[in-house]
């Protein structure tokens, strides 16, 4: 579904990613980790071309995302992305943050676009909240509405780029449970978080990430019981205790 290639990206001198190559099959669940500058967030963002890259090839669902004759909106729109600070439309309604890409980009009607999203609304456990405005919302809650917005594009994968860093720690819980129902559904996801034991119960392997590099890429089991490298090892000893 998703496949990196050797794909290196320069800020002016300053190399961000360097030479990286990961693949994401149908129905998988591959978790990013690593310390803070690692170039997570910038690698996830490349897949959609939210930032572009200079060197290597990403191709999702067989559409190369750097050819120049690639429409970056439709691709977008076939690809779900949840942001760290949930980038909802604060003067829209959650019925029209739900509806507005679907009507815009798909060309659904009205009434189509609000069923399909009032569907996933309810899907998250918010369908009572469909009148309210974003800054009537708990973060968790609105973090839940984004989640439902980009499921009512019907994309063929998800990205998600550190969903919980911006939340309270009691409203973690509540967008992960959501993203745990996701991954057992099927969904293909690829997903920045410090989330251990988010990881633990859906990845199906976890990329560890350091100075712009991906040092590990491996199954859950191997990465959790034996990291191969030093960095990895620090890393989970860190984050785990």
């Amino acid at each position: 579904m998703i496949e990196i290639e050797n794909v290196s990206k320069w800020y002016g001198s300053f190399q961000v990613l360097r030479d990286c190559s990961t693949r994401v099959a149908r129905g998988d669940v591959v978790v990013v980790c690593g310390p803070s500058g690692s170039g997570k967030s910038t690698l996830i963002k490349t897949v959609n071309g939210l930032e572009p890259f200079q060197e290597g090839r990403i191709t999702v669902d067989g559409i190369a995302v750097g050819d120049p004759k690639t429409k970056l909106s439709q691709l977008r729109a076939r690809i779900g992305m949840v942001f760290q600070n949930f980038e909802l439309f604060p003067h829209l309604s959650v019925r029209d943050n739900l509806t507005l890409a679907q009507v815009k980009v798909l060309g659904r009607s009205k009434s189509e676009a609000l069923e399909r999203g009032l569907q996933y609304l309810d899907r998250v456990g918010l369908l009572a909240h469909q009148d309210k405005f974003p800054g009537q919302l708990s973060g968790g809650q609105q973090q839940r509405v984004a989640i439902a917005r980009a499921l009512s594009m019907d994309p063929v994968a998800m990205l998600f780029d550190e969903p919980t860093s911006a939340l309270d720690p009691e409203m973690i819980g509540e967008v992960l449970d959501v993203m745990v129902g996701l991954a057992q559904e099927g969904m293909t996801m690829m997903v920045v978080t410090h989330e251990m034991g988010f990881a633990r119960k859906v990845a199906d392997r976890i990329v560890f990430m350091d100075q712009g590099a991906i040092v590990e890429d491996s199954p859950k089991e191997a990465f959790f019981n034996a990291p191969q490298s030093e960095r990895a090892r620090e890393f989970l000893a860190r984050i785990i205790h």
